[in-house]
């Protein structure tokens, strides 16, 4: 959330909503199918639960800050309740986290994502041996999608093209399952809708603008809404998985309704698979989750 203030008050009106009885019974993951999915993740084979636990709020201070038994809770309750999605990065230092948190989950029912950074030579010359650094710190044989995180130029597939290679040889092993990118910015994004190899798009997206791409990537300024969706549909067309992330920009849709707004652009625009929202309380997740049952319901 944008600010500690703003989180008191999002969890403040989590719990309205629970005491006015809004929120569907817990369920077991197998059993949360009718809301949460597992839906196809676009045409690349692998399925996904429509909403995703994201572990990087304030680049992951909101999900640390919870200590180990208090996100095993939030883990815990996601799972009951069919959100099966995780979304963790090298930069939010939560893969161990994440690791004890899943722990005697079946893994087969959970769909992990986690992201390498470009910026440092470790990781553009050493992927396999960073990638084999994440699977120890997940406690996991394979990854079901690895990003290349946070690429901010145009020329990301020509100066990334080493990384991408690594990438490609790990799914062929069977390391990983797909592969993709996370863009910043809206020239990186339009060059990443042209590259095939690219599997899933994690991607801006809030029909306020809050915190989506735009030319300058300057966030002070509402992004470029028509054109990054312009994308998304050409990239969705492609049969690339997308998954929605900002969905409360980056924290700071402190108005329900505004929340609500967002939820329902992604769930009804037909080109987003899934989304991910970085909670930091089981009254967060529910209050998302509520909404996308709504939202669903009424399509």
């Amino acid at each position: 959330m944008a600010s500690e203030m703003n989180r008191r008050d999002f969890i403040r009106q989590s719990a309205t909503i629970v005491g006015a009885g809004l929120l569907a019974p817990t369920a077991s993951a197998a059993g949360a199918s009718s809301v949460m999915g597992p839906v196809p993740l676009g045409r690349t084979g692998a399925k996904i639960a429509r909403l995703g636990l994201g572990t990087g709020s304030q680049n992951g201070e909101v999900q640390r800050s919870l200590g180990q038994e208090g996100f095993n809770r939030l883990v815990r309750h996601a799972f009951d309740r069919g959100v099966t999605y995780i979304d963790t990065a090298d930069n939010y230092r939560t893969h161990q986290m994440v690791r004890e948190a899943i722990r005697g989950l079946p893994r087969e029912q959970l769909f992990i994502q986690t992201k390498m950074p470009w910026e440092r030579e470790e990781f553009r010359s050493r992927p396999l041996e960073v990638l084999d650094r994440y699977r120890r710190e997940l406690g996991v044989e394979y990854i079901d999608s690895l990003l290349i995180h946070c690429t901010t130029n145009r020329s990301w597939p020509d100066d990334l093209r080493p990384m991408m290679d690594a990438f490609s040889e790990a799914k062929q092993k069977g390391i990983i399952r797909l592969k993709g990118v996370s863009c910043h910015g809206l020239h990186p994004l339009q060059r990443a809708t042209d590259v095939d190899w690219v599997d899933v798009h994690l991607v801006r997206v809030n029909p306020q603008g809050r915190h989506v791409d735009n030319v300058g990537n300057d966030w002070d300024v509402p992004g470029d809404v028509d054109t990054v969706m312009r994308e998304v549909r050409a990239m969705h067309e492609k049969g690339r998985g997308i998954i929605g992330m900002k969905l409360v920009g980056n924290g700071s849709f402190t108005n329900p309704g505004d929340r609500e707004k967002a939820l329902r652009f992604a769930m009804t625009c037909g080109c987003v698979d899934s989304v991910v929202i970085g909670f930091g309380s089981t009254g967060e997740l529910d209050e998302a989750y509520t909404r996308i049952e709504r939202v669903l319901a009424s399509a």
